[in-house]
């Protein structure tokens, strides 16, 4: 079974936003890809796998780690954010590959597989895993970032609840299904690693902060391009008017995140593991 509906998404609906603001989000997850990249043991001259590579960001930060005698391929589902990794990271010990991590049959091994966000989004996890099990190196190892329980991060919680004091409620979300939270349970997780055939599946949770630019006006307004209060605004067919209001809301909220260093905004981060059998 493939993604079709998470290429769609992500191709034409959330791609092109992610575009748009992609500096902003690669600074504002940057504490993310530091902690996912201390947790992986990337070594020199190392071949990886970085799924759902997005707009190349964690490419280009992985290319440093294995140097120029490693290679680092970056997969994702969207040709949209492909075509700006491709046009940002142009090393020789980087490429790109659009597929379908779930069910492409790869030609290649490698030592690492890593992905900051993107393996939360399979239609079915345990074959997503099972796959690319078969394309992990004898002793190779995965490491992933994954948001932990969505009631201990706020960047997701504090504006949705802003939005719908402005804008009304929202349906129900399963979570459990392909979305930010797919990960969130980590027993469920380390279930489905197990029964794709991982080794060893592992799971460590961290607190840290998360670094968005600019002020709180800045936040909001990126924050109504991506996440739950983009969706509410496009769920009630928000008028101007209407999304000026969620705007200073969600501005009002963010607010209790600022500090003296900037905001930083508190977020529990899941880092998945396993290896396989040398």
């Amino acid at each position: 079974m493939s993604n079709a509906e998470q290429e769609e998404f992500w191709t034409s609906d959330a791609g092109p936003n992610w575009v748009s603001e992609q500096e902003s989000m690669d600074a504002l997850l940057a504490p993310v890809l530091d902690l996912l990249l201390d947790r992986a043991p990337l070594m020199p001259g190392d071949s990886v796998l970085d799924i759902g590579c997005g707009t190349g960001v964690s490419v280009a930060e992985a290319a440093r780690h294995v140097g120029p005698s490693g290679h680092v391929t970056g997969l994702d589902i969207s040709q949209t954010m492909l075509d700006l990794a491709a046009r940002r990271t142009s090393a020789a010990n980087t490429s790109f590959l659009k597929a379908d991590a779930q069910t492409h049959r790869f030609d290649t091994h490698f030592d690492a597989m890593i992905s900051r966000f993107g393996v939360m989004f399979f239609n079915d996890t345990v074959a997503a895993f099972a796959n690319l099990d078969t394309a992990l190196a004898p002793g190779g190892t995965m490491t992933f970032a994954a948001w932990g329980p969505a009631p201990q991060n706020p960047y997701f919680m504090v504006p949705a609840k802003a939005a719908v004091g402005v804008l009304g409620e929202m349906p129900k979300v399963d979570r459990t299904l392909p979305g930010p939270f797919a990960f969130e349970d980590s027993a469920r997780v380390l279930d489905m690693m197990t029964r794709a055939g991982l080794t060893d599946p592992s799971v460590e949770t961290v607190h840290l902060d998360l670094t968005p630019p600019g002020n709180a006006t800045d936040t909001a307004a990126l924050l109504l391009k991506i996440g739950p209060a983009q969706r509410a605004l496009d769920y009630h067919q928000a008028d101007e008017p209407t999304t000026a209001q969620v705007s200073e809301a969600v501005a009002d909220a963010i607010a209790q995140f600022d500090t003296d260093l900037g905001l930083r905004i508190p977020a529990c981060i899941h880092i998945y593991t396993a290896r396989k059998p040398a």
